[in-house]
This record gives structure tokens, C-alpha cells and sequence, in this order.
């Protein structure tokens, strides 16, 4: 199925037809039909989901294509200014998982159309799947995060310093992440929208050192630099707790890729920092990082020192503070940017993280 019979992508969910669905899903299933599609319902967020219930014909049925399906993409106004976001993700369902496995719903397409800036995916629902999802408001237990670690570490571990990332590589092209973002950081830490952020709960939630503009600006700068001196890999890119959950046979299950490359330990301190309770993180996080390190050692790289793991580790959550702290309610609700903004806050109090990046 070439790419023509199926662009343009759509950009409304009016667009999504049995007839586009039926020329989309031969991308990896020749000679499939869809006959008839029903929007059960749409979630409108930073990308939209349209859950569908399909009418299949026999070769359908029989290549395990369900009934209920998800349409991920960019299907509002403001999407067209994210398709950046939406060309990652697409990467990491067609690009990546099919040879870096990591724990994902089932994929049945997923391309991007650079003409109408638009990437879609459409994959199994897990809704009528029964799986339980993972929330902010529900800390992970020290099995449910030393679980996730070690299939992160494998993930991390197959691209560590891999020529396939480097220049003249298969994924050469991949974004840098922090470099990818540089217009989002720009945007949200003019001093306008700092301090509007300041205003809401989650203000009140953050330690009085942490809200100085000037700093923030300084240690993302320093941050991003010290990020280009460690060694790189694949990264999923948005490990929190509202883009994961856990598969009906208790396996950790990863949503929402922003498939990217940089320094492993980045999404390790933002997932353990702003997963587990106010009370057991500073209990738990060096035995984790530990079981991570020895993961990816199992895995085949030889991983950084503890110490040096956990200086990384400090110097991170930086980044976890920023996104918390200007992450819009109208895409995570103020008790997720709320709770998260408290759990970062704490973390970078005990781990010194104004003097971690003052040494930088």
C-alpha cells in the first residue's frame, strides 16, 4: 500500500472514513475492508483521540484488526502548531518499537503527512481492552517503578551510543531533546506566562527557591549543556504516570512516545520523581536507580557509577520542575500539575539541585 492512497492524512474526524480506514490500515494489512466506522466518542487534548467501532469484513476479522479502534492524531486548530509532537510519536510507533520493543498497545497504522502537518495512529483500544491505567493522583509502589525501570533500561540499552543515532545512521534523524524544546521553552518561561503560572495551585505547591525566573532560565541553559556531554539514546520521552499503565497480565504498558534522543537518566528522574508518594521517594529512588543500572548493565552497557547515576539524576529534575510548572490545564488538570510541581519540588530540595547545576 503506497503512502499516496492514504495522504492526505485527515484533519477532522468528519475525514476519518470507512473508506480512509480501509486504505490506512492496508499499510500493514493488505486486503482488509472496513465497511462502516461509528465514533463511540473523541477526547480533545493536546492530541486527540477518536474511538471508533469498525464494521470489518472476513480478511479483517481474521488479521485481528478489532471491533473498537483508537484514531490518534491532530485533529483540533492548535494541532497544526504541534505536529512536531505528532511526527515523534509517529516515529516512535512506525520507526522504533517495531525494532526497539517496548510495551505498547497494538499498532495497525501510523504514518505523518508533512503537507498537512498532521500524524496519525491508530491503535487497539485499551479501554475495551481492560487495562488499568495509571494516574498523578495514584503513586506507584516500589514493585510497580522497579518493573517500568527494567524495561526502560532494556529500551535505552539497545540505542546506548548506537551508530544507528549518530550521524549517517538509520534514526541520524531523530530530534535532539531538549532541542526540539527550545521553542517550548522559550514560549513558556517568558517572565508573562511565569508568572501567570505562579498564580495557580500549583504555585502555592513549589518551594519559594524554585520560583525565581532568573534561576530557571540559567539552570535550563546550564542543563541543556551538560545534556550534550552524556551519552545518548532513544528516549520515550514523556514517562509520567498519565501516559502509562499496566496490561491485563500485570505487564508495565508505555502511551504517548515523544521519540527523541538524549542522556538515558533524563526520563529516569523525571518518571521515579514524579511517580511515587511524597513519603517513599527519597526511601526508594537509590535502590531503583540501582536496579536500573543493573539492568542496562544485564542488557549489555556499561552503565555510569551510582554516584554519577545519581548526580545526573539531580541535575534532571530541572526539567521535570519546568514542565510541571507551565504544562497548560487545559491538557493536564490542575491536580496533576499540582501534585507533580509538589513531588519536583521536594526531590530537588533533598538533592541540592540549585547547587547540582551552580557546579555545572
Amino acid at each position: 500500500m503506497s503512502a499516496a492512497s492514504y495522504f492526505p492524512l485527515p484533519v477532522t474526524v468528519e475525514g476519518v472514513t470507512a473508506a480512509w480506514l480501509t486504505r490506512a490500515l492496508r499499510q500493514r494489512t493488505p486486503g482488509v475492508t472496513i465497511t462502516g466506522a461509528e465514533v463511540v466518542d473523541t477526547i480533545f487534548t493536546t492530541c486527540s483521540k477518536i474511538r471508533l467501532r469498525l464494521t470489518r469484513d472476513e480478511a479483517a476479522i481474521a488479521a485481528g484488526i478489532p471491533e473498537l479502534i483508537i484514531v490518534k492524531g491532530g485533529f483540533e486548530e492548535h494541532a497544526r502548531k504541534l505536529d512536531h509532537m505528532h511526527l515523534r510519536e509517529v516515529r516512535g510507533y512506525r520507526d522504533i518499537y517495531p525494532e526497539v520493543p517496548l510495551p505498547h498497545p497494538r499498532c495497525f497504522f501510523a504514518d505523518f503527512d508533512p503537507e498537512a502537518r498532521q500524524g496519525i495512529i491508530i491503535m487497539e483500544d485499551l479501554v475495551a481492552k481492560g487495562v488499568e491505567w495509571c494516574h498523578a493522583t495514584r503513586p506507584q509502589s516500589h514493585e510497580q517503578v522497579a518493573q517500568r525501570l527494567a524495561l526502560l533500561a532494556a529500551f535505552h540499552a539497545k540505542t546506548w551510543e548506537s551508530a544507528a543515532i549518530k550521524p549517517g545512521g538509520k534514526w541520524a534523524d531523530l530530534v535532539d531533546f531538549f532541542e526540539v524544546m527550545a521553542g517550548f521553552f522559550d514560549d513558556k518561561a517568558s517572565p508573562a506566562n511565569w508568572a501567570r503560572f505562579l498564580g495557580l495551585p500549583r504555585g502555592v505547591a513549589v518551594a519559594e527557591r524554585f520560583k525565581d525566573h532568573g534561576w530557571m532560565l540559567e539552570a535550563w541553559r546550564k542543563v541543556v549543556a551538560f545534556s550534550k556531554t552524556l551519552p545518548h539514546c532513544v528516549l520515550h520521552g514523556d514517562i509520567h504516570l498519565g501516559n502509562l499503565y499496566i496490561d491485563t497480565d500485570g505487564t508495565p504498558g508505555f502511551l504517548d512516545t515523544l521519540a527523541s534522543t538524549g542522556p538515558a537518566m533524563l526520563e529516569v528522574s523525571y518518571h521515579i520523581s514524579a511517580s511515587i508518594d511524597l513519603a517513599d521517594r527519597r526511601n526508594w529512588e537509590g535502590a531503583l536507580v540501582r536496579h536500573y543500572l543493573d539492568a542496562l548493565a544485564a542488557n549489555g552497557v556499561t552503565p555510569p557509577s551510582f554516584d554519577e547515576a545519581m548526580h545526573q539524576y539531580g541535575v534532571f529534575l530541572v526539567y521535570g520542575h519546568f514542565i510541571w510548572m507551565t504544562t497548560e490545564s487545559k491538557y493536564q488538570p490542575e491536580t496533576v500539575n499540582t501534585a507533580n510541581t509538589a513531588r519536583m519540588s521536594q526531590a530537588m530540595l533533598d538533592h541540592d539541585t540549585i547547587g547540582l547545576v551552580a557546579a555545572l
